[in-house]
């Protein structure tokens, strides 16, 4: 029986080369996004020491690859975290569609966060502040013509970038990575189950919120407008335009929230009626701030434009308030021992997504108005020198950059102290693992032993951690879109520090908050140059490793998260495994570290003929102790059951102590030593030895989330040949 070993990457490829680990590969189906690779014949084995066939699937290129590429995905972070969410939820089907509706809502406030940044660089701080300071537009020839413009047609002509901004929205959401060839169904929605052939295309959803959030952006920026031209000519036009826009806004809730988005089957006539309306409310906006006016003056911050931003993070309180009600409601529905972060991801991560879009927004509006001011930004206890203009970004963004700076010091705090609690216990507890795994430990040098050591304590560290800190930002971040929304009706914080304890309490408040503002800027812009450089950067590989695991996910909750990669990456290997069992071979479908999901899911997919010609091996995989945790709707005990018995359970895992990411997949005890599932995790020992080797000069070094073909590796290789040998039991 000729047998072919698929090896599936993880999260750090570093080429087909390196996963084959032969000098010279050539492509043997593909292309340059994602490809299946053999080694070239003449320059090395093309198959390992066991007669197995190898062949790499290079799958990392349709998430990044290109500086360009990996830049978008840094600025569409807030939306890509907001889209994870929906699928953290811990219900699926009818049950979870009240918190799946509240997730498309934190959604599209995302959408209406990121256009009324614009309108606060274009129309609030140029059109509308900068433009009736001359000292503003001295020597600025890019502006300056805006001095003698009316301050009506002035907004409808710096209305233009957040227009462009949107049509950039309207173009990104139809990205794709899913080919018409690997649909032989109409376009769905995707699906409650992973098994479900239908589970990772949801173009049809995508169509409909892609239309929807258009309609939210283009509504945000008329009421904008409104608000500034309706106030000042208080005529019935003007209001009517603003009601208009106030209706629609109101129906693109209605539309998000109705169980017909998510539905099959569903037209999409109410999804482009309502885009289309708002296209045209929006040219009808336009035609109105371009009406002749009387002359007026333009003073202080566009009008409504701050009770805007307030009253939207007012709503994302309180939008998070009751998706974390529900949360902890269905968390009920969920097997026990009920894991610590289960189901609470959705308001975690959201959270974070609404986090990023302000140090975004904030920090690109206080970036400009730090330029057009010339560095004289008013203050309660630093008043303007004469003549300067006194830009103002919204106080809802002082009352964020505050918070900012406060969760920086606690995250910075909790990242120094829990490391620490504890330490001793978990030491010794470490320590007894080597001594019971490596009988020559009592030879070993002391240094040695306790390296090992070490590394078992900081693989075990992330459980302890990122609860602790996602946790503390959640608290923060909270309090943080509270007080950004009391400031509604409420002063900032620098003036509220003024009135009640006077300058000696303003100053170091009112010092806090520009270090917070200063803080976001820079956070701003390092994520930026991280995207620039990541691709081609070994030492920053976390943000490449961030937009992997972030785009296996389909786009159900935000139209502008990047294309999810799984969508043409399970057709294609679906497809090769079919060709090569219809050739006659066997397939041993190996996948480490993310690539483990990828085969996993894979597996769900493939038609009966051909999985019983299939075997699974998995090595660092976050299946069992990471994606049972953060998506336990999704990936199950029983999900995971389902993989082993689809295949036979020709299934081994195998796993170290030394790995901070990868774990057992079945976390014991399993159902007594005849459940088949006791038979796929298996430890192996990180590292192969304390001692020197006889053959070698340095001691076998810590591996921990690396895996290489060593061993074990082509030991289990072996056991899964038997058992495709054996009839499926």
């Amino acid at each position: 029986m000729r047998i072919t070993e698929i090896r599936v990457h993880g999260v750090a490829d570093k080429g087909p080369e390196a996963i084959l680990d032969r000098p010279i590969v050539a492509r043997v189906a593909g292309d340059d996004n994602a490809a299946f690779y053999r080694p070239r014949p003449g320059y090395g084995a093309s198959a390992d020491r066991d007669g197995v066939t190898l062949e790499a699937y290079r799958w990392s290129r349709l998430t990044g690859g290109t500086a360009t590429r990996t830049f978008s995905l840094v600025l569409l972070l807030p939306f890509m975290l907001s889209n994870i969410a929906v699928w953290m939820l811990p219900v699926t089907g009818r049950g979870g569609r009240a918190a799946r509706a509240l997730c498309r809502l934190l959604a599209a406030t995302m959408t209406a966060m990121y256009v009324l940044s614009t309108v606060g660089v274009s129309l609030d701080l140029i059109a509308w502040q900068c433009a009736a300071y001359p000292r503003c537009l001295e020597g600025r020839r890019e502006i300056s013509w805006l001095g003698g413009v009316p301050p009506g047609q002035r907004l409808a002509l710096l209305t233009v970038p957040p227009i462009i901004a949107i049509v950039l929205i309207w173009r990104l959401g139809a990205r794709t990575w899913q080919l018409s060839e690997d649909s032989d169904h109409a376009p769905g929605v995707g699906a409650d189950r992973l098994d479900a052939p239908a589970f990772w295309d949801t173009r049809s959803l995508l169509r409909r919120l892609r239309s929807v959030h258009v309609a939210v952006a283009l509504g945000t920026l008329d009421i904008a407008l409104l608000l500034a031209l309706a106030s000042h000519d208080a005529t019935v036009p003007g209001w009517l335009l603003l009601a208009a826009d106030v209706a629609l806004l109101a129906g693109a809730v209605v539309l998000l929230c109705r169980p017909a988005i998510e539905r099959r089957g569903e037209t999409q006539r109410s999804s482009r009626t309502i885009r289309w309306l708002a296209v045209a409310l929006t040219a009808l906006t336009l035609g109105y701030a371009l009406a002749p006016r009387p002359p007026w003056a333009a003073e202080g911050m566009l009008p409504g434009y701050g009770m805007l931003v307030a009253g939207l993070f007012a709503g994302q309180v309180a939008l998070l308030a009751m998706l974390g009600l529900v949360v902890v409601v269905q968390r009920r529905s969920l097997p026990r021992p009920v894991l610590l972060l289960a189901g609470l991801g959705a308001p975690v991560l959201t959270t974070v997504a609404i986090g990023l879009g302000v140090a975004y927004s904030s920090g690109l509006t206080y970036g400009l108005a730090e330029y057009l001011d010339r560095g004289s930004s008013p203050t309660p206890a630093r008043p303007l020198p004469p003549g300067a203009p006194p830009l103002s970004p919204p106080i809802a963004y002082r009352w964020v950059t505050l918070g900012f700076a406060l969760a920086v010091l606690l995250v910075f705090v909790a990242a120094l102290l829990v490391p620490r609690i504890r330490r001793d216990r978990r030491r010794r507890e470490a320590e007894e693992l080597v001594r019971r795994d490596y009988p020559e430990a009592s030879q070993a040098a002391p240094e040695r032993v306790r390296a090992v050591r070490d590394a078992i304590v900081r693989s075990r560290l992330t459980d302890r951690l990122g609860p602790l800190l996602a946790t503390a930002y959640l608290v923060l971040a909270l309090l943080t879109l509270a007080a950004a929304g009391l400031s509604v009706i409420g002063p900032g914080p620098g003036a509220l520090a003024l009135r009640l304890g006077g300058e000696p309490l303003a100053r170091p408040v009112i010092f806090v908050t520009d270090l917070g503002a200063l803080l976001i800027g820079l956070f701003a812009t390092v994520l930026a140059v991280m995207g620039l450089v990541a691709y081609q950067s070994g030492a920053i590989r976390l943000v490449g490793v961030l937009w992997e695991l972030a785009t296996f996910w389909p786009r159900a909750a935000h139209p502008l998260a990047p294309p999810c990669y799984v969508e043409r990456a399970v057709p294609e290997l679906t497809r090769r495994i079919g060709q090569l069992t219809a050739d006659g071979n066997a397939v041993v479908l190996s996948g480490q570290s993310h690539g483990s999901v990828l085969a996993a899911v894979t597996i769900l997919q493939l038609p009966d003929h051909c999985r019983r010609r299939v075997a699974l091996l998995t090595y660092g995989t976050p299946l069992g102790n990471r994606y049972r945790r953060i998506f336990p709707a999704y990936v199950s005990d029983e999900m995971l059951r389902e993989v082993g018995s689809r295949v036979g359970w020709r299934w081994i895992n195998l796993w170290r102590y030394t790995d901070a990411v990868g774990g057992p997949v079945f976390v014991p005890p399993v159902d007594g030593p005849d459940d088949p599932a006791a038979r796929v995790d298996s430890r192996v020992r990180d590292p192969k030895g304390l001692l020197i080797p006889p053959t070698d000069t340095v001691p076998p070094p810590v591996q921990g989330h690396r895996f290489t073909p060593d061993e074990d590796f082509h030991a289990a290789i072996r056991e899964l040949i038997r058992r495709l040998d054996l009839p499926d039991r």
